[in-house]
């Protein structure tokens, strides 16, 4: 049986029961950039084999900024996105309703790196008034965490100039060419972009230290994420991704950097395996050991939203309803 994408996004709307699917339908979820290490569970999970010993009919399909994702959740094109939860308080402020199942990193594991010719001239966020600032895409999760910074150290929003480049190698292209005087990326473009001399590290969120330093506290990111209507209706294949996704978070806690990597695409890293491990075993302390989401993360998620989210600012959020812990509860 096949969805409509009219369908699903009217009974989001509405806040009415989503339709119901089989059992063994295919589950679509968007991976908000699929060679994005932050988001390395989605795909270890899908190459570990834990989706089809679950029974589970999993297909990823990628997208290279987060609100992509959301959009297509949305739509009804997709059960679930593998984003940041920060989207999901974002959602809740606009009247819709969205859960994290299974919380896969305690920190962002992103970088924001500003051109080594600019080095001198950015030093801190609070440099950023006039400058063009490279991010995944308008209203993705890097878009919120770039505008916090800046907020937070005295540039208004509407000071700086936020740039879409996506990831990768339109990232690097973007920052090469002078197009974007800093931007916030992720791993493996980050370890990429020092090798080659073109970039330097302004703020690292890569570990849960790092990022209590410059957010205030743990800032739980990379998740899956689906609306609440869908979780609802199909509680038994929602426990069944998150039986899979918790049996990988505890793949990643006691297997090292060079192991999970053997377990990836080659395409992923190419010829860069070494840069790759080392990149991985650097950041490995921003996943989480079994899916859990820390509790003291939502807090510091609203409060960073709270920093600058006109859709936010001023609306009462209840951090209860953008997550569960009940799947992974049971997982256990």
């Amino acid at each position: 049986m096949k969805l409509s994408a009219l369908g699903i996004a009217l009974a989001l709307g509405a806040g009415l029961t989503a339709v119901a699917v089989h059992a063994d339908e295919k589950i679509t979820i968007m991976v908000s950039g699929m060679e994005k290490q932050i988001y390395l569970p989605a795909k270890l999970t899908e190459q570990l084999g834990y989706f089809k010993e679950q029974g589970l009919d999993v297909e990823l399909q990628s997208e290279p900024s987060g609100i992509n994702g959301e959009n297509e959740m949305l739509a009804g094109a997709v059960q679930g996105v593998v984003g940041f939860y920060d989207h999901t308080i974002d959602l809740q402020a606009k009247g819709k309703a969205a859960m994290s199942v299974v919380q896969f990193s305690q920190a962002p594991g992103e970088v924001v790196l500003v051109s080594a010719k600019l080095a001198d001239a950015i030093k801190s966020p609070a440099d950023f008034k006039g400058r063009a600032l490279g991010v995944t895409g308008l209203g993705s999760s890097t878009n919120f965490l770039m505008q916090y910074l800046a907020a937070s150290h005295g540039v208004k929003v509407s000071e700086i100039t936020p740039v879409p480049v996506g990831a990768g190698t339109t990232f690097i292209a973007a920052m090469k060419q002078g197009r974007i005087d800093a931007g916030m990326t992720t791993e493996p473009t980050v370890s990429t972009m020092l090798a080659s001399g073109d970039a330097k590290i302004l703020i690292d969120l890569r570990t849960p230290e790092t990022t209590g330093k410059a957010l205030g506290g743990l800032y739980p990111a990379a998740c899956l994420y689906m609306p609440t209507v869908w979780i609802n209706a199909h509680r038994e294949q929602v426990q069944k991704l998150v039986n899979a996704f918790v049996k990988t978070m505890k793949f990643i806690s006691t297997h090292s950097a060079d192991e999970i990597a053997s377990k990836m695409p080659a395409d992923y890293y190419g010829s860069a395996r070494a840069s790759y491990v080392h990149a991985l075993n650097e950041s490995k302390t921003m996943f989480t050991p079994d899916g859990v989401m820390p509790g003291s993360g939502p807090p510091t998620v609203l409060k960073v939203l709270q920093g600058f989210d006109r859709e936010v600012v001023g609306k009462t959020i209840d951090l209860s309803k953008t997550f569960t812990t009940e799947f992974v509860s049971a997982a256990k």
